[in-house]
């Protein structure tokens, strides 16, 4: 792992940009002196690392106390896209502006998507639990097609908090029995782009004994600001 910038803050927290082989990535820790537990923070498909809500979440729980982390996984944000990907983006745009069926070319493209970042994020988690400032242990939050995935797959995954805004292949959707750790669903009621209904049918489908479901009124970017802060504090029950 490579870092290749640096700063500090207003609020202590110290942001870092790193390379690890060909996987670009942006690290927040605390600024406390002390290990903090880590939260790997992924964005969906198509966005970069540094967009901006992302950003901020990032910010603010780094605030609170957590190591956070986000990577550009191989076909997101910044990285180069197969012919294949960029037919299937064309697909879909088509297809949404006609009003016809997506579902089979989500399938098509965010499977690939999950195969390959989820290997590109356990590589990240190697290094970045090697790193004096990083103790563990380890949480998830963002994208539900690869938290599922990674929780499934990845022993050091202790709680996971997921966006019930993004397409879940069906391949997950049967994963999502395997997770038995500490859940945070968030689900906007109004979400023009997740039938309501498939999410609370993926929520049933968690194996966990643990699981809480927020919905809250609103379209897909319409997650209330308090959520961020129960987010926080649903981390710190199973992180610290």
């Amino acid at each position: 792992m490579q870092f290749t910038s640096e700063q500090r803050l207003d609020d202590g927290v110290l942001e870092r940009e790193f390379t690890l082989g060909e996987i670009p990535g942006t690290l927040w820790t605390p600024g406390s002196a002390a290990p903090a537990p880590l939260i790997l923070m992924a964005h969906n498909n198509g966005l970069p690392k540094r967009e901006p809500r992302l950003v901020a979440r990032a910010r603010k729980s780094a605030a609170y106390g957590y190591a956070v982390a986000t990577i550009d996984a191989a076909g997101c944000g910044d990285r180069p896209r197969s012919a294949t990907d960029e037919q299937a983006r064309a697909d879909l745009r088509r297809a949404m502006k006609a009003g016809e069926p997506v579902d089979e070319i989500f399938e098509s493209f965010i499977g690939p998507l999950v195969e390959n970042a989820v290997p590109e994020w356990r590589t990240t988690l190697d290094a970045l639990l090697s790193l004096p400032e990083i103790a563990g242990p380890v949480g998830y939050s963002g994208w539900t097609a690869v938290g599922i995935r990674l929780a499934a797959v990845e022993p050091r995954i202790a709680a996971a908090g997921f966006f019930a805004g993004g397409y879940v292949p069906h391949a997950q959707r049967e994963e999502a029995r395997q997770v038995t750790i500490p859940l945070l669903f968030l689900l906007q009621w109004d979400d023009e782009g997740n039938p309501r209904q498939r999410a609370l049918d993926l929520f049933d489908a968690f194996g966990t004994k643990e699981k809480t479901l927020h919905a809250n009124l609103g379209g897909h970017t319409g997650t209330p600001w308090f959520e961020r802060e129960d987010g926080d504090r649903f981390f710190g029950r199973h992180l610290k």
